[in-house]
């Protein structure tokens, strides 16, 4: 059965991917970008994803990817391709320029879309970052 209608469970290893039940990972590292993208093309539709849009080429998938090199920056944006429930990401190192990093999301997890769009991650983030900011202002005008 196919990924898309049949989720792996949390801990579960699925054609050399990990998945902790919401998340299925996966790195694909051909002999280039081109390559990597084909292979990622023929997994999703293998695997149920064949009508998700996706990017032409892997020239045009490059378009998606962020210009910075601020790991700061790469925290809060997902470097790569987004379309529901799908994420082509580049890594954070630039070296390996023939690999690509595959997450597929699991569309019946409740918060799905808030989890898949990481409103919850940045609202965490934002409210540590405020309370951190916060307690450092008491520090000095104490």
């Amino acid at each position: 059965m196919a990924l898309r209608a049949d989720f792996p469970p949390a801990g579960s290893h699925y054609l050399d991917g990990e998945c902790d039940g919401y998340e299925y990972r996966s790195v694909f590292a051909g002999v280039s970008l081109e390559h990597s993208f084909q292979m990622i093309r023929q997994f999703l539709l293998e695997e149920g994803y064949g009508e998700v849009p996706l990017p032409r080429t892997a020239k045009e998938l490059e378009l998606f990817r962020l210009p910075t090199r601020n790991k700061q920056i790469l925290l809060f944006e997902d470097n790569g391709y987004v379309h529901n429930p799908v994420k082509i990401l580049f890594p954070v190192d630039r070296r390996k320029r023939s690999t690509l990093i595959l997450s597929l999301f699991n569309e019946a997890d409740p918060e799905h879309l808030l989890k898949f769009h990481r409103v919850l991650e940045r609202k965490r983030l934002i409210r540590q970052t405020f309370q951190f900011f916060q307690r450092q202002f008491f520090r000095c005008i104490a």
